[in-house]
C-alpha cells in the first residue's frame, strides 16, 4: 500500500555522533513521520548544498510522534555537510518515498539481518512488529555494530557478528543467520528473514531463504538520483510471478523485494 509523499521544511532537533563516522539526525516532521512506514526513505536537500547538489536519500531509522529519525554515515560531500547541521536548522524533506517491509506473516519468527547502518529500517521495523523476534547485526569491526541496543528493550534477541572478531561472533552476519536458521528449524519454526545492507550481504541472505524455503524480503542498496521513479537511475531486473522479467525502479517499486523476484 503506497502513502502521500510530503515535501516538508523540517527542524533539526537534534543531531548525534554515534562513533567517529556515524550520526543520528533527529526532525521535526509531522507529516513526513506520520505517514511513513519501516522500509521506505526519505530525499534531504542538505543544507548549504541546495544550489550544487542533489537531494540525498537516507532510510527511516524511526519515526513516533511528529518525530522522524535519520541514521547515517559519513561517507561524501554530502552527509558530511548534513553532520554539520545543527539544532535549530531547517532541512527540506521529502518522503516516505518508496515500498517498505511487510508486516511478519503470523505463524514466522521475523528475523532481522543488518549490514552496518543497514540496521536503521530494521530497528524501525522491529518497533512495529508487534511481537519478537531475532536481530543480526554484522559489521567490519565493533565501530560498525549500530543499534544493538533497540531491541532488546522490545523482547528481540540480538546476535552480532565481526569480520576482525572484536564484538561478537568473528566472521560475516551470515555465519549467525545459518545457525539461526538450522536452530528454528530444529524447533519445527518457520523464519520469514527482512534484511537490508550491502549488495553482497543481500545476494547470500537470499539464497539462503530460499535454500531454506523461507521468504526474505530484502532492502536493495542501489543509488539513487530523483527518489520517485522518473530518472530510471536506479533500475534492478525483476522476475514476475508468470516468469518474464521487467526493471523495476528501486525508488519507487522498491526499495523492498522479496528475494526470489530479484534476477541478479
Amino acid at each position: 500500500m503506497k502513502t502521500d509523499c510530503w515535501d516538508e521544511g523540517a527542524k533539526v532537533l537534534s543531531i548525534s555522533p554515534v562513533g567517529a563516522e556515524y550520526w543520528t539526525l533527529r526532525l521535526q516532521a509531522p507529516q513526513i513521520a506520520g505517514r511513513a512506514r519501516p522500509g521506505q526513505f526519505v530525499h534531504l536537500r542538505v543544507p548549504g548544498l541546495e544550489t550544487s547538489a542533489l537531494r540525498r536519500p537516507f532510510s527511516i531509522y524511526g519515526a513516533e510522534g511528529g518525530e522522524l529519525r535519520i541514521l547515517f554515515k559519513v561517507v561524501g560531500r554530502g552527509s558530511g555537510a548534513l553532520s554539520r547541521v545543527r539544532e535549530g536548522d531547517t532541512v527540506p524533506v521529502l518522503g516516505p518515498l518508496g515500498n517498505g517491509f511487510p508486516k511478519p506473516a503470523k505463524g514466522t519468527v521475523p528475523v532481522c539481518v543488518a549490514g552496518g547502518y543497514g540496521v536503521a529500517p530494521l530497528s524501525f521495523l522491529a518497533a512495529r512488529a508487534g511481537g519478537r523476534g531475532i536481530t543480526l547485526i554484522g559489521g567490519r569491526t565493533a565501530a560498525d555494530i549500530l543499534a544493538a541496543e533497540d531491541f532488546g528493550p522490545i523482547g528481540w534477541t540480538v546476535k552480532i557478528a565481526t569480520q576482525d572478531g572484536s564484538r561478537g561472533t568473528e566472521g560475516l552476519v551470515t555465519v549467525p543467520l545459518e545457525e539461526t536458521l538450522r536452530q528454528l528449524r530444529e524447533e519445527g519454526k518457520k523464519a520469514e528473514i527482512f534484511a537490508c545492507g550491502p549488495t553482497g550481504m543481500l545476494r547470500a541472505v537470499g539464497a539462503m531463504a530460499e535454500a531454506e524455503g523461507c521468504r526474505a524480503w530484502l532492502s536493495l542498496d542501489e543509488r539513487m538520483v530523483c527518489g520517485v521513479g522518473a530518472c530510471l537511475g536506479c533500475v534492478q531486473k525483476i522476475r514476475r510471478k508468470d516468469g518474464s522479467e521487467y526493471l523495476a525502479r528501486v525508488c519507487k517499486d522498491g526499495p523492498v523485494f522479496e528475494c526470489r523476484t530479484i534476477v541478479w
